[in-house]
């Protein structure tokens, strides 16, 4: 039977210097001065135009398989005695609407509109010595490798902070479908869902439960204005009071103080609506209503609507669920297609009917790949193909991909002034599947995403006397291939 566990995961000791090494760097974050904008190498950063003016990341946590989704390979289906050497993929492929271009079984309403996507297949992520979900999952959120002497912002904060809101009513960073207690490494989950040295006005407002959206955003039952306001003041003297206080700078204190007076702000505006998602009709709900993640799409596109910035939705992580395939792999993935597929093609559709695709980048993306024998990169410390015990399928268990791989990842973009029925890149067609065409970084992904956004990779703050970029150390460059036009 597979490992629960992977067999070449560090040592608990590793594990928990990590999490005091990131709770470290989030306590400092309290007592991190004013962020300030730089110049880099003395010249004034020039911002490219910008194609989108809001982003959705619809994330697939815990490790989505490329051969299994949006990269088909050699597919064999479960027979008893099948060696597991001769198995790549566990889905057959499908056609979709771009000729040449097939993805996999379950993915059949994701096909049909493969003719808006940019396909990137050849996305790679270095291995960072061990191959942690906490430590990839940060990487890719905040282009830095942890642990870092600072709190990094997650990309989402980035956006906030540079660009600022697109309705001042709306938080520009909103963050669906991850819940941050009691799931496990919450530690981890709650470093890269903060704004990090920016501060609390920057981060996201978490709503690990669209349904429950619309609650999160409105006063208790009863409570008149006069009532609401003498309770934010209450509250502002509590956050004052609080044994913390001394531990925060004046511009950290100052960036609560403000992210209090913009959730006042949307308490008391017509634009909570957007939350609500009983407002839409019965017939759209159902379209998207596959689970939680289905819901956190319908969210994000009435969020967007409504003038948010960056949007993260997720299938959430929690270890050794949803697309943490350790067990039970293919079983799991064709769960998870039930779950994504409509809703995502659904949000797809229903922004470009709304006039919002062009304008809106929606990617769909997860920390690595899975490979069905090896664990991140051929030659890697962690690689060591001689501690897999299962060398033929026994049962329906063992059947799908589970070990963590970083050598070939796929990555799909919709609208933001990115091609149409485009693939990007190539993995190989057998074992290792290592991208062997145009290969494409964190940091270099970053930038396109940053570049479609309007905002030069290039960007700099100074934090307590040190520089720190949106893409690490201003290094990041755009993959101008993936856009409709070149970006100047």
């Amino acid at each position: 039977m597979y490992p629960l566990l992977d067999p070449h995961a560090p040592p608990a000791i590793v594990r928990r210097d990590f999490l005091k090494q990131l709770a470290a760097a989030s306590a400092a974050a309290w007592s991190t001065g004013v962020p300030q904008a730089v110049r880099a190498n003395s010249a004034p950063v020039v911002h490219p135009p910008a194609k989108a003016e809001a982003c959705i990341l619809l994330w697939m946590g815990g490790g989505m398989a490329a051969p299994d989704t949006f990269d088909p390979k050699r597919y064999l289906p479960f027979e008893k005695g099948l060696e597991v050497a001769r198995m790549l993929s566990t889905f057959p492929a499908i056609d979709t609407v771009v000729d040449g271009v097939r993805i996999c079984q379950g993915l059949e309403h994701l096909a049909q509109v493969m003719d808006r996507a940019t396909l990137l297949r050849s996305a790679v992520q270095p291995d960072l010595g061990s191959i942690l979900h906490s430590r990839h999952q940060y990487h890719w959120h905040t282009g830095y490798v942890p642990p870092q002497t600072v709190a990094c912002p997650h990309l989402g904060a980035w956006m906030a902070k540079v660009l600022g809101p697109r309705n001042p009513v709306m938080p520009p960073f909103i963050n669906i479908g991850q819940r941050l207690e009691g799931v496990g490494e919450s530690e981890e989950l709650k470093a890269f869902t903060t704004a990090g040295f920016f501060g609390a006005e920057f981060g996201p407002l978490n709503l690990p439960f669209p349904e429950e959206a619309a609650v999160s955003v409105r006063p208790p039952p009863g409570m008149d204005a006069g009532r609401f306001a003498n309770r934010d003041r209450l509250f502002r003297q509590l956050v004052d009071a609080n044994p913390d206080r001394d531990r925060m700078s004046d511009y950290q204190r100052q960036s609560l103080l403000r992210s209090m007076d913009n959730a006042y702000r949307l308490l008391s505006s017509k634009e909570r609506e957007a939350f609500d998602l009983t407002l839409e009709p019965p017939e759209v709900q159902a379209q998207y209503d596959t689970g939680r993640f289905g819901r956190g799409c319908l969210l994000a596109r009435r969020l967007v609507e409504a003038g948010a910035r960056f949007v993260e939705v997720t299938t959430e992580y929690v270890p050794f669920l949803h697309w943490d395939t350790h067990k039970d792999g293919h079983e799991t993935v064709a769960r998870l297609h039930r779950e994504i597929d409509r809703p995502i093609a659904t949000l797809v559709r229903e922004l470009e009917v709304r006039g919002l695709l062009e304008r809106t980048l929606v990617i769909i993306a997860s920390e690595f790949s899975r490979d069905a024998m090896m664990e991140g990169r051929p030659g890697s410390t962690a690689n060591d193909q001689a501690t897999f015990k299962v060398d033929t399928l026994s049962e329906m268990a063992h059947y799908g991909l589970h070990r963590h791989f970083t050598g070939g990842t796929s990555v799909v973009m919709f609208g933001g002034g990115t091609k149409r029925g485009y693939v990007h890149g190539r993995t190989a067609d057998e074992r290792p599947l290592l991208a062997i065409q145009d290969p494409v970084t964190v940091m270099d992904l970053h930038a396109t995403i940053m570049t479609a956004m309007g905002i030069s990779p290039k960007t700099e703050f100074s934090v307590e006397g040190r520089p720190f970029y949106v893409t690490e150390d201003g290094k990041g460059r755009p993959v101008r291939e993936l856009f409709a036009r070149t970006q100047s």
